[in-house]
């Protein structure tokens, strides 16, 4: 064989282009990713639904704000203190069917909600929504993340654009279908949970052929970053979750209430308002992913949380068509940290993508959670305007991104993680 053959043996691969074996892996992991997407709509706008239905459930069962936040915080609580755990596990064992299994506690908190009675029985109702969660978002969070092709950022964002789009959907079903037929109207969304557990286990079989990640060694931190430094970044970021979840808080459990209180809306009309506020969120979140994998995540990390200070301080201040644009503002802005944040701490922590992610969302739920219950006992006590007084002021502990290490400069080009 002469030497003019060889380089074109040499060079038949680029001809022939890419492997179409590997061209159909790509396409089927990028479909999937757009089921789990969906499937965090669908799980998220139904999840949504507790809080959308509140003003009917305080008419109802005769509720104080301070009951409605112990709702919030029952629902919060058990997604959050379940998720590290949950992660954790299957970080160590393959477990494709948790999904639909999760879906199935959500299908059975939203059975429970329609036909409560009594308060505890919202609780319930509540509890088992919260553990669905749970047991959808880390799991859900790594197929993301598997099916990403290197674009962590990305898909980070597609797949929690979904479920920010999920809860966006929460007010608008609450408003045209729960309020007009009522509380047991809430269990025709048990279909939804359905769709769920079927599309989830076809997430599942795809899962369950997919070659096991590699192990990897006990102890091992991010890139070029000793233990100290890490644990410090990872003390940052939670005080941001704290930050961003808390604030929302004060939106998604209580915005109804501030329109209604100081603006005197219509209940529908302020359900519709919390769509817009929600439906901003969502893009704010598909930005900010791919804007990580560009510039960095620390820099949008530092802007998306101390950014949304200035339209934080003047939204209690002014009239009704400024605090819509205002909230649409603090949606976009402040919706596109947490993509960076939980991809910035996988690669803090590379290897366990399922403990980190069910920490982070956790935290989110948790801080939700907590915040909506003392929100609710301070809106009893001082008002609800004066709670968005108040939540102004939480952005400003975005100042503390200035301290995280720039891993940008550590990590390795294209470097899968």
């Amino acid at each position: 064989m002469n030497s003019r053959s060889v380089a074109l043996d040499e060079r038949a691969p680029r001809l022939l282009g890419p492997d179409p074996a590997e061209a159909n892996g790509a396409r089927a992991a990028f479909a999937i990713l757009l089921v789990i997407s969906l499937c965090h709509l669908l799980n998220d706008a139904m999840q949504a639904l507790l809080p959308a239905i509140y003003p009917l459930l305080k008419r109802s069962f005769a509720l104080s704000f301070g009951q409605i936040g112990l709702l919030t915080f029952t629902y919060q609580i058990t997604a959050s203190l379940l998720q590290p755990l949950i992660g954790q596990f299957t970080d160590r064992r393959r477990l494709p069917w948790s999904l639909s299994a999760g879906m199935g506690f959500t299908l059975c908190g939203l059975a429970a909600l329609s036909m409560a009675h009594s308060y505890p029985h919202l609780l319930a109702g509540a509890a088992l929504l919260g553990v669905g969660s749970s047991i959808f978002h880390p799991e859900a969070s790594r197929i993301a993340r598997l099916s990403s092709g290197g674009r962590f950022g990305f898909a980070q964002s597609l797949f929690q654009v979904g479920g920010n789009f999920g809860s966006a959907l929460g007010p608008l079903m609450a408003a045209f279908i729960v309020l007009p037929l009522g509380q047991s109207s809430v269990a025709w969304f048990c279909l939804m949970a359905l769709l769920g557990v079927a599309l989830l286990a076809r997430v599942g079989f795809w899962h369950r052929v997919q070659p096991p990640a590699v192990p990897r060694p006990r102890g091992a931190t991010g890139p070029a970053l000793g233990r100290g430094q890490v644990v410090r970044a990872m003390a940052v970021l939670i005080t941001l979750v704290f930050s961003k979840y808390f604030y929302l808080a004060s939106f998604t459990s209580y915005y109804i209430f501030y329109l209604i209180h100081r603006f005197g809306v219509s209940t529908r009309a302020a359900q519709t308002e919390l769509f817009i506020f929600l439906g901003a969120t969502a893009v704010g979140t598909f930005i900010g992913g791919p804007i990580g994998d560009r510039i960095g995540r620390k820099s949008v990390i530092w802007v998306s949380i101390l950014g949304v200070l200035p339209f934080s301080l003047v939204l209690p201040h002014v009239g009704l068509y400024w605090t819509i644009g205002l909230s649409v503002m603090i949606g976009l802005v402040l919706s596109s940290a947490f993509s960076a944040i939980l991809v910035y701490a996988t690669e803090l922590l590379p290897g366990r993508v399922g403990m980190v992610s069910g920490l982070f969302f956790g935290l989110a739920f948790g801080m939700g959670g907590l915040g909506a219950a003392l929100l609710g006992v301070l809106a009893d006590a001082r008002g609800i305007v004066f709670v968005y007084g108040v939540c102004a002021f939480l952005p400003a502990l975005g100042i503390l991104a200035a301290l995280l290490p720039n891993l940008d400069r550590n990590a390795r080009p294209g470097e899968a993680r």
